[in-house]
């Protein structure tokens, strides 16, 4: 087995950026849908191998990058899915926008690797995995908020177990999404370790310790008994037909069907994002309102849905709000749009507000746009008003629907920025439109919100226009669910907060506490083997 491993190693050697290349490819497949973490993490121990072999520190960046443009590419797939549903440029150029995307993206593992070998390559392998974990967090740390931020996928969101478990990311509270990220390049780095030393009864124990971690389960959960009693939809608006509209009205129909039924309780309704296409707000110029399922009024709109959600309801939905402002010729009209939610009571009067902060790239707005509109490239969401971004978290004091905490779509995969630590709510509130994701997109999505409940100890619930919807308790259980192409609705109390996780409490300053720890031990790992060997 020994010769067979030095035989690879050495034909490895003669393609290394081939070998960089398949090697993150082979790792996105650690994500779902697929999951397959066993070869997600071999592929890690193939990079940090790869990465400690470079000879220079040109070869190590370069086979960096090249791993981070495959992996990221591949895991990014969905987003290419997305230029489908939109008629202003060919559907070829979201299949040239992923790429383009990971050309950037990709400088972060060629930066993590870079670092290692700059810092570790004399220290020795266990120093150097030590040290390349440590430079791991800290760059998908950079990538979460430079020019805004695209932190998906983190690397450690192959250690989160199936929806009945959580998996190794169960320590999340403890390290944070950067930090398991971290922990997933150190388990790989100390099977490469094992098998380049031979040590394989130490393989074989990494091995079972890895498969146990992502297989066992917490004990199981009953459903609560007390609590916020909860409707949340799915009404099933296809991604083709959610601009168009003669539909509008199906669409408020079938969303009204769905919530009517137990419209006399108290409790709280939960819409997705685009649920209502309806501009609810009053003093909006009248054109606006023409295309409207209840005509110019939005008196009367706020009216039925009070009516379908019932008198003792609170509503959070979906909606789009727009700033008004003066144009050249002094006349009114929209200057801005945002992404919103708003809450509702069940007389109709609309009683808080939240504005997305993450706005989508390509989808909300274009990235590198002085760039990227040079070859065709527009922004997937309708109409030219420009979306503007909100301030960041806030909580919803819903009286006794409780407080909730709203991150509408993919803001709910920025770790440590989804929660008002100020005022901590008792539940996340994530609408979405998954409708254009593919069929990467929303099982990736689902899973990193999955990760949010756990670190911070708080339920998540899902709505979303197409699937998957699902109640989320705050270890990361997926207690209901709605699939993908289904209309239905989930009722039930929503499952208890935690007391404040560390990293609720700590933020991302957890996850970098990690990577100094991890790189002061890596750095004096050398200086402590030196002075035992003295000594003995």
């Amino acid at each position: 087995m020994t010769d067979r491993l030095e035989q690879l190693a050495e034909t490895a050697r003669r393609h290394p950026k081939l070998l960089a290349l398949l090697l993150g490819l082979t790792a996105a497949t650690g994500y779902p849908p697929i999951h397959a973490w066993p070869l997600g993490l071999l592929s890690l121990a193939g990079l940090v191998w790869l990465i400690f072999d470079a000879p220079d520190w040109r070869a190590a960046l370069g086979r960096g990058w090249l791993f981070g443009w495959a992996h990221l590419t591949l895991a990014n797939n969905w987003i290419a899915t997305a230029f489908t549903y939109q008629a202003n440029m060919p559907e070829w150029l979201g299949w040239l926008a992923v790429p383009l995307l990971c050309i950037y993206l990709a400088w972060y593992p060629a930066l993590a690797a870079l670092t290692a070998h700059l810092l570790a390559k004399r220290a020795g392998p266990l120093a150097f995995g030590l040290v390349f974990a440590a430079a791991w967090i800290v760059t998908e740390w950079l990538r979460s908020w430079v020019f805004t931020g695209y932190p998906w996928p983190p690397l450690g969101l192959m250690l989160l177990g199936g929806w009945d478990r959580p998996g190794i990311a169960a320590v999340l509270p403890w390290l944070g999404t950067y930090g398991i990220s971290g922990l997933a390049l150190l388990l790989a780095a100390a099977l490469w370790w094992a098998m380049a030393q031979r040590k394989w009864l130490v393989a074989g124990g990494v091995t079972v310790a890895i498969t146990a971690g992502m297989l066992v389960s917490l004990h199981a959960v009953k459903p609560p008994s007390q609590g916020i009693r909860y409707t949340l939809v799915q009404p099933l608006i296809p991604q083709d037909e959610i601009n168009d509209a003669s539909k509008f009205e199906e669409q408020f129909q079938r969303t009204a069907a769905l919530t009517m039924e137990s419209n006399d309780q108290s409790r709280l309704v939960l819409w997705p994002e685009s649920a209502i296409p309806d501009y609810l707000e009053d003093g909006y110029p009248e054109r606006y309102y023409r295309a409207m399922t209840a005509g110019a009024d939005p008196q009367f709109a706020r009216d039925r849905i009070a009516r379908t959600i019932g008198a003792q309801s609170t509503l959070l939905a979906g909606v789009v709000n727009l700033n008004i402002g003066p144009r050249e010729d002094g006349s009114l009209a929209a200057i801005s749009a945002r992404n919103s939610v708003i809450g509702m009571d069940g007389e109709g009067a609309i009683t808080h507000h939240y504005a997305k902060a993450h706005l989508v790239p390509y989808g909300e707005y274009l990235p590198m746009e002085q760039y990227l509109g040079l070859i065709g490239l527009s922004r997937l969401t309708a109409g030219t008003i420009p979306y503007i971004p909100g301030p960041g978290p806030q909580t919803l004091d819903l009286g006794e629907h409780g407080k909730a905490g709203v991150q509408i779509c993919y803001e709910i995969v920025f770790s440590g920025q989804v929660v008002d630590r100020e005022d901590r709510p008792d539940y996340l509130f994530n609408p979405s439109n998954d409708g254009w994701f593919g069929s990467w997109g929303p099982p990736q999505h689902l899973a990193q919100a999955r990760m949010r409940a756990i670190e911070e100890g708080l339920p998540v619930l899902r709505s979303t226009t197409t699937g998957i919807s699902a109640v989320i308790d705050a270890n990361g259980i997926v207690r209901q669910h709605i699939a993908t192409g289904m209309s239905d609705k989930i009722e039930g109390r929503i499952p208890a907060a935690k007391a404040p996780t560390l990293f609720a409490q700590a933020g991302n300053a957890l996850p970098l506490a990690w990577a100094a720890l991890l790189a002061l031990s890596g750095l004096g790992l050398p200086r402590l083997l030196a002075l035992r060997g003295a000594r003995s």
